[in-house]
């Protein structure tokens, strides 16, 4: 099983580890070229350069958003970062963990009828991936456990 990865005690950061560098290596790229070709390009005005500057900006954003997607378990719940929402679950919402294959990414089922994608599990991170989802499954788990155990 991976090392645990704690931001505070008590809490354990899951994310992806393939996705962050493809990312991360191509935001950086981006910079360069758009740097590089707005300094450089032909017939170009100042505002030409500015919104060419801009798209590779956006890019890069969108680049670093994707490489910061995690979860974060901790004593009262699960706060999951995905691409553009940020959401809080108590453990009491959380029915189940499905990472089924052919899912790029952990699912969570949530007592409400609702799902929520949990983007810091990948497919892409192979054994790894399914470590990972088998222990978030086993934190909700410990953390959802009745005297019933229903």
């Amino acid at each position: 099983m991976p090392p645990v990865t704690a931001a505070v005690p008590g809490t354990v950061v899951f994310r992806p580890r393939l996705a962050r560098v493809v990312t991360l290596v191509l935001a950086v790229a981006v910079l360069v070229l758009t740097g590089v070709i707005a300094a450089v390009l032909p017939n170009a005005g100042p505002l030409d350069r500015v919104g060419f500057a801009t798209v590779g900006l956006l890019i890069a954003w969108f680049c670093w958003r994707q490489a910061t997607v995690s979860a974060k378990a901790d004593d009262t719940g699960v706060t999951v970062r995905n691409l553009m929402l940020t959401r809080r679950l108590e453990w009491s919402e959380i029915v189940s963990v499905r990472f089924g294959h052919g899912r790029p990414w952990v699912q969570l089922d949530l007592a409400d009828g609702d799902t929520l994608a949990v983007m810091g599990i990948q497919r892409a991170d192979g054994e790894r991936a399914d470590a990972e989802a088998r222990r978030l499954a086993t934190l909700v788990a410990q953390h959802t456990r009745t005297d019933r155990d229903d």
